[in-house]
């Protein structure tokens, strides 16, 4: 029998050995090891790995009987060469010196430069109490890139440091090129965690001085990091003399999913003081929305909403707001849409959209809460089941279109409020059009339809005249009402085409060629009259005077016509290109130019009308010059007819009144040019995306011609942390980027031999790069008509390595103001700033 041990197992624990982990270690020049002082010396590009430690140096020292690993640099002539990299986890030091020690996990470190979250931390002397804290003495905290000698930084005399997520000191001041300023804490608390964290946002202080509202505490408040996916800024604003501003800003995302912001600005404005005569109270909000769904997430369905409603003086009153030049916009429009396609065959569409469009100047809203629209593609009864389709039977096509309306028209003092339904109409019209096609002497396309329409509607009106008030009196009448109508239209058209050959007098013509591709198209269309849905009514007290009415009328898609048309109507489109040799004497094709785009005439006859049967001739056109460059569009109406003596048209052919053949009534022109420096040099200017997503949010232009957005102390207008720096050249002698944008505009009138320019205007915008960090732009333009220049902006911006500095300014209008502001870029320090302004005048 075998004997056991009753003991199983020690009950004292063995003690620890000086190492609880294999290290590895190596040197470039030597590996020493002294057994009697209990050490080992490493030298040159020396290499330390134990556990996660890694340490990286000139000299290392390792000392097993005190369970230290000494690091340090090596000292030659030329001086100090290959510092200390300490690494831990992902914490990195990079001191002058290092003792760790292996058993407590502690360590001094001397003068260390440590990298937390874009800053960095210089210190005389730093303590690793363990792997989540380390005290500071005498610490430098910056985000500069120049660590030698940086431009600023903030001296932490005694601070904690919990890595990846905060930094707390004691007193603590700012020193600016080691020249110490004012501008201090007692203590001071510096956020370092890789994650979104709720916290307070810093307010910018000032005064306003041009509306007597006092001084100002602006753009304050609090950041709520909600979730990974969405997250909420509550920001407000106070003035001494009671004004108050409250704004929210809502941003959130889920990937292949959707994505969008969602914000609302509110203010109470007082201008001057109560009881002072010039005292008056305003309130205005704004609300905004955008929503974008990824086309990934449902191939068959959509949601996408862009909203942008409010008080319609928001723009022109509001004393803290984003975009500056969006007072010039007249109209806030909105936009929710859903839609679904319903596969099959035939596929089915279905959308419901509520839309809003505000007239900024005469307060005046439609909206419609919802439109539905339904289609049901088109369907070829007759088409075989193989092969094209071939002649009239086989490409007779139908298709069914449906689209109600609740649509309201209110005004800005009534917009929220039960009475804004009061004038609402709804109405629903189905649509089915019939149209074939087919080949003429296989050169000429021809075209014929038939559209019949049924039309739905819950407001109709009676109109009766009243002989106690002598007067003619109309009612609202709610109550489901319908009529149907119908039209036919046919047309036939071609295609020619004209080659002008240079090259057969001369094979080195510089234009070879000249294409010119004309479609002319006539068209006939005929419009009954539906009568019976028109009534006969007495208008006068002796009856002898009477007119006609449809109860139809002020429906949602108004009454029939009452009146038989039946027009003949010609268009001719045209296209000029050109063929021209190629400067490049390797390229065997010539290139080809377009010269005027889409040279369109149109005109069109009544066959039933008793007078002024012919309408007016109407040609539009557009070029490219300038490499593409520069994009001109034209137009003109011009009248056969001519006028009488109180300017009206008669039905006497104007060249037979003593006239020319037309008369011109009206005509424009636009103009717009784009031109940079990468057209010459290739060193492009880039754009300032975030301001023109800030212009579009708001209803305004996708250009800087009327201005950009300039509260800097907005972070949603920055980039991000240094903002992808651009590539600097510490020489004065360097290309400079720039951009220049024109647009001009010119429109004549005279309907009514008014003759006379109806507007003539000229806008331009360009930004420079002074020098590698001076940015100057300017937005402005001038009014011939009225001899003045319009909305004016100048823009300057300074790049001061670790802060930014920027100045806007608008010299001359009613929007008379500027804005300076200077800060650092980091988004660790963005509290940090100097915000002033000087506010337009509020005006009434």
């Amino acid at each position: 029998m075998k004997e056991t041990d009753s003991v199983i197992s020690d009950s004292i624990p063995k003690k620890k050995g000086f190492l609880e982990d294999i290290v590895k270690y190596k040197a470039t020049d030597y590996v020493s090891i002294n057994q009697r002082a209990q050490k080992i010396y490493l030298y040159n590009e020396a290499e330390v790995y134990y556990q996660d430690m890694e340490i990286k140096s000139g000299i290392i020292v390792i000392d097993y009987a005190k369970n230290t690993v000494y690091a340090g640099r090596i000292k030659d002539s030329t001086g100090y060469s290959q510092a200390p990299v300490f690494k831990q986890g992902t914490n990195v030091i990079e001191p002058d010196s290092i003792i760790f020690n292996t058993k407590t996990q502690r360590a001094v470190v001397y003068n260390s430069k440590t990298e937390q979250m874009g800053s960095t931390i210089l210190s005389e002397v730093t303590k690793k109490e363990n792997d989540s804290v380390y005290f500071v003495k005498n610490g430098k905290f910056t985000t500069s890139e120049n660590l030698d000698d940086p431009e600023y930084y903030f001296l932490m005399r005694k601070a904690k440091m919990v890595p990846n997520k905060k930094v707390v000191t004691g007193l603590t001041n700012m020193f600016i090129y080691d020249v110490p300023t004012p501008i201090g804490l007692p203590f001071a608390f510096f956020p370092m965690t890789q994650k979104k964290t709720s916290g307070v946002i810093f307010p910018s202080f000032g005064q306003d001085t041009g509306n007597d509202r006092g001084y100002f505490l602006q753009n304050g408040g609090y950041y709520f990091a909600i979730s990974d996916f969405v997250d909420l800024a509550v920001l407000g604003d106070y003035y001494t003399n009671g004004s108050y501003g409250l704004r929210m800003e809502s941003n959130y995302a889920l990937r292949y999913k959707f994505r969008g912001n969602l914000s609302f600005r509110y203010e109470n404005l007082l201008n001057s003081e109560r009881g002072f005569p010039d005292f008056a109270q305003n309130t205005i909000y704004n609300i905004r929305w955008s929503h974008n769904q990824d086309a990934k997430a449902n191939p068959n369905s959509r949601f996408s909403a862009s909203v942008n409603l409010g008080s319609s003086q928001f723009y022109r009153q509001s004393i803290n707001q984003l975009n500056n030049s969006n007072f010039q916009n007249n109209t806030l429009a909105s936009s929710v849409s859903y839609s679904k396609t319903f596969q099959g065959e035939p596929q089915v569409n279905l959308s419901v959209t509520a839309t809003h469009s505000q007239n900024t100047n005469t307060e005046r809203i439609d909206m419609t809460l919802p439109t539905m629209q339904a289609s049901v593609t088109r369907m070829f009864p007759f088409a075989p089941k193989e092969g094209a389709k071939k002649g009239v039977i086989q490409n007779i096509n139908l298709q069914y279109n449906v689209r109600g309306e609740n649509r309201i028209q209110t005004t800005d003092s009534l917009f929220f409020k039960p009475e804004m339904f009061d004038g609402a109409r709804v109405g629903m019209r189905h649509t089915i059009p019939v149209a074939t096609n087919f080949k003429l002497f296989n050169h000429f396309s021809v075209s014929a339809s038939g559209t019949f329409e049924e039309t739905w509607t819950l407001n109709t009106i009676n109109r009766f005249f009243d002989a106690t008030n002598n007067q003619v009196v109309t009612q609202d009448v709610s109550g489901f009402d319908s009529f149907r109508t119908y039209n036919f239209g046919a047309g036939v058209g071609t295609t020619l085409y004209g080659l002008f050959d240079f090259t057969k007098n001369n094979k080195d013509a510089k234009i070879q060629a000249i294409r010119h591709v004309m479609r002319p198209e006539l068209t006939f269309n005929v419009n009954p009259a539906f009568d019976q849905y028109y009534e006969e009514i007495v208008i006068s007290a002796d009856g002898l005077t009477t007119t006609e009415f449809s109860r139809f009328e002020g429906s949602l898609f108004g009454a029939p016509s009452n009146r038989f048309s039946s027009s003949v109507g010609f268009n001719l489109g045209n296209n000029f290109e050109a063929k021209v040799k190629d400067r490049d004497s390797t390229k065997t094709e010539p290139k080809k130019i377009i010269l005027i785009n889409n040279l369109n005439i149109n005109t069109s006859y009544d066959l039933a009308a008793d007078s002024l049967n012919l309408a007016p001739v109407r040609l539009t056109g557009g070029l490219q010059v300038l490499k593409k460059k520069m994009n001109i569009n034209f137009g003109m109406v011009l009248d056969p007819y001519a006028l009488d003596k109180n300017n009206v048209r008669i039905n006497t052919f104007n060249v037979n009144n003593g006239g020319s053949l037309f008369r011109l009534t009206s005509a424009n022109i636009n103009m717009s040019y784009t031109l940079s420096s990468k057209d010459f040099t290739g060193i492009e200017k880039p754009e300032d995306e975030r301001a023109i997503e800030e212009n579009l949010r708001s209803g305004g232009r996708d250009d800087d011609l009327f201005g950009l957005p300039q509260d800097f102390a907005d972070r949603r207008l920055n980039n991000e942390d240094n903002e992808g720096e651009k590539e600097k050249n510490e020489f004065y002698n360097y290309a400079m980027p720039w951009s220049l944008r024109l647009a001009y505009a010119v429109n004549y009138n005279n309907n009514r031999r008014e003759d006379q320019i109806a507007s003539h205007s000229l806008m331009f915008s360009g930004d420079i790069d002074l020098t590698p960090r001076w940015t100057v732009g300017l937005s402005s333009g001038y009014d011939f008509l009225n001899e003045g220049f319009t909305f004016t902006q100048v823009r300057f911006e300074r790049d001061l390595l670790s802060w930014r500095m920027n100045f806007s300014w608008i010299p001359i209008g009613t929007r008379t103001s500027w804005n300076f502001f200077i800060g650092i870029k980091s988004n660790i320090l963005k509290d940090l700033k100097y915000d002033q302004r000087r506010q337009p005048d509020v005006r009434f």
